[in-house]
């Protein structure tokens, strides 16, 4: 998939002129950015290019001084990040936001538990068998084994642990899912999982925005990809087109010759 995809014409996620500013400092300046469902985008920039401020506003963790965003051709408002969630938007950041001493399942629904009716309809209570007949079928869906379920998350290894937080923000996440440098404390083989894994994610139609430093992982795994420098959008690659000089390039300030397009 390269461009707009032509099975879907509008993006799930959109914004037009998206500026914030923190006291002086300009953070993002009248950026467009759009992802279409079943893509993976990659977001690139150097430090300070917005790549951050960009997706707290699109997971409702930050409010724009100006501009709009649009959910599938819609005007819309995240206020919370409980706001996106709900619009079906989720994030994965680098700290993982995994409960340690809690088991897989667990750690799977974490604030979205299964309850159980008790007596009388009152005083229901988690229902830990049936996280776990639904732990291990979602888990399956991605590829995942595990051989206990019920093992604290602690006790995996780290690339297990990122399948999990990815796993969890696709299980929720129906629309968008944003990744935070997912692969960056990763060796090869638990990187190779995490991208296997947004790969599936998105072949099951979930857009999934991928920021990354890491640009082999890029051009592994996306689509296509937005480059953001000094607070603004200055330019769109194909990365089976676009060559690793011209996307650093782009991102550090010359002008190459570019394999995409550049609005």
């Amino acid at each position: 998939m390269n461009g707009k995809p032509a099975t879907s014409p509008i993006p799930v996620l959109q914004t037009t002129a998206i500026s914030k500013r923190y006291g002086s400092v300009v953070a993002l300046d009248s950026v467009d950015f759009e992802v279409y469902p079943g893509e993976v985008l990659g977001l690139i920039g150097d430090n300070g290019a917005g790549k951050s401020t960009l997706t707290k506003i699109l997971a409702g963790a930050v409010t724009a001084d100006s501009g709009s965003i649009f959910y599938k051709g819609r005007p819309c408002s995240f206020v919370t990040p409980r706001d996106a969630m709900r619009a079906g938007i989720e994030s994965v950041y680098q700290d993982l936001s995994l409960a340690p001493d809690l088991d897989v399942s667990a750690n799977l629904f974490l604030g979205r538990e299964p309850l159980r009716k008790g007596f009388w309809g009152m005083l229901d209570f988690y229902d830990p068998a049936d996280m776990r007949a639904r732990c291990a079928e979602h888990l399956g869906d991605f590829g995942l084994k595990l051989e206990k379920l019920d093992q604290p998350v602690d006790s995996l290894s780290g690339g297990q642990r990122q399948a999990i937080a990815v796993a969890r923000a696709v299980l929720w996440g129906r629309e968008v899912v944003i990744m935070d440098e997912p692969t960056a404390a990763l060796g090869i083989t638990q990187s190779a999982l995490v991208l296997a894994l947004m790969r599936r994610a998105a072949g099951s139609g979930t857009a999934v925005i991928f920021v990354s430093h890491n640009l082999p992982h890029i051009f592994e795994a996306c689509d296509r990809i937005v480059v953001l420098r000094q607070s603004k959008r200055v330019g769109t690659l194909d990365p089976k087109r676009a060559s690793m000089d011209e996307t650093v390039s782009l991102m550090t300030g010359a002008t190459p010759k570019l394999g995409g397009d550049q609005p």
